[in-house]
């Protein structure tokens, strides 16, 4: 996760990591995705069974892992209320089990069992056990690796982070740990810290490997909550030679109230770096929070040419704000982590927020609850307060007001992404107004709806919007069921641009909406390649056939794992959206579809 300042565009690398699996990148040009999947991903190499931590060697380690200097599933086809949404993310700390070391006197057979590891969130189905089938564990390690987060679709990442922290079966060639920290590592990459936490937590400290406390190291890095390594400090010390570990002891015995073991192992740990370095100075900062303390310590980021995972956990758990520029130097899974954790204020999380919810780490209901405590709160700059000052009037007064304090929400910024966040935001607004034709701005009162879920909502709308219009394109994809004439589809094509035509295209056929001739005629006349076979599309296409629903989700991530929207494929999408249909994830395919034509430029 540590980035140098030169750091090379995501695009750029997705396209170098694509290459040296012999796959060109994904890009508007390219009819279908080529090859993403590794040599022999039918035949995955065995993999050994790992070492446990006592073992001198380390058993699976998470790639390019950084030391420190160096909303409810629909019933009914109803999605209720944010229903994709990510506020299980933060239901998810709540409902992992705290690092306690009482709970680790229990008898052996209390203790949680490792062939199925996973975390429930309150309000959402999980995914099912047997989500990834028979797929070998070498196989869904070596996708998970190389994904490279953050993934371009909101509700695809959603489904992702669902998939994998649901209680899963362990699978073969790869022991429950070590699985557990595959995850957890990918979901520390798209930003999901929350999640991450409770598959780790889940795991009894006993049963932890070396890969398993690195990515342990990582979560508490993201949390902004060194303390939760403090269980398993000393063996990991003694493992893995990284004077992370050894800054982590320090921290560890200051906090417990034993300022001069702390202040021995600091000067241990520094031995060799110059006196202002800027992690030890962190960790010493940190250390300093602890009881008798006698370490005081300014944090001066003049000259720091980038931000880390260790500079960004130890600056949160001390309470020291980090520059706004420094986050330019590390990937945007950053900045969910900031949006994330409750120690930042949230005058310093807002603008991390909308990022966040426009990735799927938060939630409709989680950033308007940012807001809310924005609307309190003092000494907020003019921008921010005229965006609480529009929230809360999107939900005061007349409809028509309403509506109109969602339009300068809308208007108010500049990047796709963002106005996409601020549909999000205003999705729970836009769901309070009712249907009728004199309404203003009915085409994106229904893309914000459908942006955290609110279907139900949005259909009240079909006899409203105009046949042809972009609201009708959105509902036609939110609909449950239903066959779609070819005319109503040329109708809507001979208005909208060439990208939003195909993908309105890809989703419908993907969907099952068109028949098969009418597929393949408006694929014909979008250049939209749905035919197109390669390794990628028969691996998505096969795990759906095989009713694989977390295997689709991570093939799906491997199919959009790039920060744009513009990389997206029509192709990508009328494979992932057919794959969830028929993998009874049906829900998810219709909010992807609909994401593809609100976010199609």
């Amino acid at each position: 996760m540590k980035t140098s300042p030169t750091r090379v565009s995501r695009i750029a690398l997705g396209a170098a990591l694509l290459a040296a699996i012999g796959v060109p990148a994904f890009s508007q040009q390219q009819k279908a995705p080529e090859s993403l999947l590794p040599p022999g991903f039918d035949q995955p190499t065995p993999r050994p069974q790992p070492s446990v931590r006592p073992s001198p060697a380390p058993s699976v380690a998470p790639a390019a892992m950084p030391s420190p200097g160096g909303d409810v599933a629909p019933a009914g086809g109803d999605m209720g209320p944010d229903a994709f949404d990510v506020e299980e993310s933060n239901a998810s700390v709540a409902a992992a089990p705290a690092i306690d070391l009482s709970q680790y006197d229990l008898p052996k057979g209390m203790r949680r069992p490792l062939n199925r590891i996973g975390i429930l969130a309150a309000g959402n189905a999980p995914f099912p056990a047997d989500a990834f089938g028979d797929v070998a564990g070498a196989t869904q390690v070596t996708l998970m690796r190389r994904l490279d987060a953050p993934i371009a679709s909101r509700w695809v990442s959603i489904a992702l982070r669902r998939a994998l922290m649901s209680p899963i079966d362990t699978p073969r060639g790869i022991g429950g740990a070590d699985y557990a920290a595959e995850r957890a590592w990918l979901l520390l990459r798209m930003g999901e810290a929350g999640a991450a936490r409770g598959l780790v937590s889940y795991v009894d400290i006993d049963d932890y490997t070396n890969a398993l406390d690195r990515v342990a190291m990582q979560v508490a890095l993201a949390t902004g909550d060194p303390a939760s390594v403090c269980p398993i400090v000393d063996d990991a010390a003694a493992a893995i030679p990284d004077r992370g570990w050894a800054l982590a002891q320090a921290i560890c015995a200051g906090l417990a109230g034993k300022p001069s073991e702390a202040d021995q192992r600091l000067d241990a740990a520094a031995k060799g770096k110059p006196r202002n370095d800027l992690d030890t100075l962190l960790a010493t900062k940190v250390v300093g929070m602890g009881a008798d303390s006698r370490r005081a310590v300014t944090i001066d980021w003049v000259g720091v040419p980038s931000l880390s995972a260790w500079r960004f956990g130890m600056a949160t758990a001390a309470g020291v704000d980090i520059p706004d520029n420094l986050f330019a130097t590390v990937g945007p899974e950053f900045r969910y982590w900031q949006a994330l954790s409750p120690s930042v204020a949230p005058v310093n999380r807002a603008g991390a927020a909308e990022l966040a919810a426009a990735a799927g780490v938060l939630s409709n209901a989680a950033l308007v609850d940012l807001y809310a405590e924005l609307d309190q709160a003092s000494d907020v700059p003019d921008p921010l307060q005229k965006t609480v000052r529009d929230l809360r009037n999107a939900y005061t007064g007349s409809a028509s007001e309403r509506v109109q304090a969602m339009k300068s929400l809308w208007d108010a910024v500049e990047t796709p992404r963002l106005r996409y966040a601020r549909l999000v935001l205003t999705a729970k607004a836009a769901a309070w107004i009712p249907a009728g034709k004199d309404a203003a701005e009915p085409d994106r009162l229904i893309a914000s709806m459908l942006s955290a879920g609110y279907d139900s909502a949005a259909l009240q709308w079909r006899g409203v919007v105009a046949p042809g219009s972009e609201g009708w394109a959105l509902l036609a994809l939110a609909e449950p069921a239903g066959a779609i004439g070819y005319g109503d589809f040329q109708r809507y094509a001979g208005s909208a641009s060439p990208r939003k035509a195909a993908m309105l295209l890809a989703g419908l056929a993907g969907l099952g909406r068109l028949s098969p001739a009418d597929a393949q005629r408006g694929a014909e006349a979008t250049k939209v390649g749905i035919d197109g076979v390669n390794a990628w599309t028969q691996a998505i296409d096969r795990a759906g056939a095989r009713n694989q629903p977390g295997m689709v989700a991570l093939l799906a991530g491997v199919g959009m794992q790039s920060p744009r929207w513009d990389q997206v494929t029509p192709e990508a999408l009328y494979h992932i959206v057919a794959a969830m249909r028929a993998a009874g994830m049906a829900n998810y395919a219709r909010m992807i579809a609909v994401e593809a034509v609100t976010r199609a430029a």
